[in-house]
C-alpha cells in the first residue's frame, strides 16, 4: 500500500516526486511509502530541445532530462520507488484508496497522481468520465484533459501537468507537478500550508 503513487515520469510526474521525496525528513512525511510509474516513451520530452527554460542550459534535451531526472530522483531520495517498464492500463477505487493496473502487477494507493501526457490516445480505463477537449490546446490537436478543480479530480485523486489542462510548456508542466506534490504535503500535514525548500547555510 502506497501512501502516494504517481502515474508519469515525464516533467509533471518527476517534479511531483522530487517534491514529495525531498520532504522525507518532515515529521508528517518521515513514514510514506511513494512510487512513481515511470513510463517515459509516449513523454513529449522525448523529442523536446530547451533553449528558453530558466536554469537550463541552451540545447538541452527533454531525453536528456528524462534520463538525468529519474538519476536524480534515485540518488537524491532512494526511498522513493520507482516502478519501470510497466504502463498502467486501469485505476479503480477501493476500500482504502485505489487500485492501479499495470500490464504487470496492480498495486494498492491512497492516492494517485495521474502525470501522463494529455493526447487522446491515454487510454487508463477509469478515468472515461473525467475526459473533456483541452481547453488550452488548439482543436485541430484533438488533446483532452481530466476535469478537476486545482488539480483535484475527486477526493485523492489528482492529476497534474498538460492533462490537467495546462499548455504544453515545460515549466508549466513540471511547476503542476510540483504544486500537486505541496498540496499533498499540505493534507498530510493536517491542512497546514506546506513547501519544501534547501537552503545554504
Amino acid at each position: 500500500m502506497y501512501d502516494a503513487l504517481i502515474i508519469g515520469g515525464g516533467a509533471a510526474g518527476l517534479s511531483c516526486a522530487l517534491v514529495l521525496g525531498s520532504a522525507k525528513n518532515k515529521p508528517f512525511a518521515v513514514n510514506k511509502k511513494i512510487a512513481v510509474i515511470t513510463h517515459q516513451k509516449t513523454s513529449h520530452l522525448q523529442n523536446a530541445l530547451f533553449n528558453n527554460v530558466l536554469g537550463l542550459e541552451p540545447g538541452t534535451t527533454g531525453a536528456s532530462i528524462l534520463e538525468k531526472g529519474k538519476k536524480q530522483l534515485s540518488d537524491l531520495y532512494p526511498h522513493v520507488a520507482q516502478i519501470e517498464t510497466e504502463k498502467v492500463s486501469a485505476i479503480s477505487k477501493s476500500v482504502h484508496g485505489f487500485k492501479v493496473e499495470t500490464n504487470k502487477n496492480t498495486y494498492e494507493a491512497k492516492l494517485v497522481v495521474i502525470a501522463v501526457g494529455y493526447t487522446n490516445l491515454m487510454r487508463i480505463k477509469g478515468l472515461r468520465d473525467y475526459i473533456e477537449p483541452h481547453p488550452k490546446a488548439a482543436i485541430e490537436k484533438d488533446r483532452i484533459w481530466l476535469k478537476n478543480t486545482n488539480h483535484l479530480i475527486e477526493e485523492n485523486l489528482y492529476v497534474a501537468g498538460t492533462l490537467a489542462g495546462w499548455r504544453s510548456q515545460f515549466a508549466i508542466a513540471s511547476g503542476s507537478g510540483a504544486h500537486v506534490a505541496t498540496d499533498i504535503l499540505t493534507l498530510w500535514n493536517g491542512g497546514k500550508h506546506t513547501k519544501v525548500h534547501d537552503k545554504i547555510e
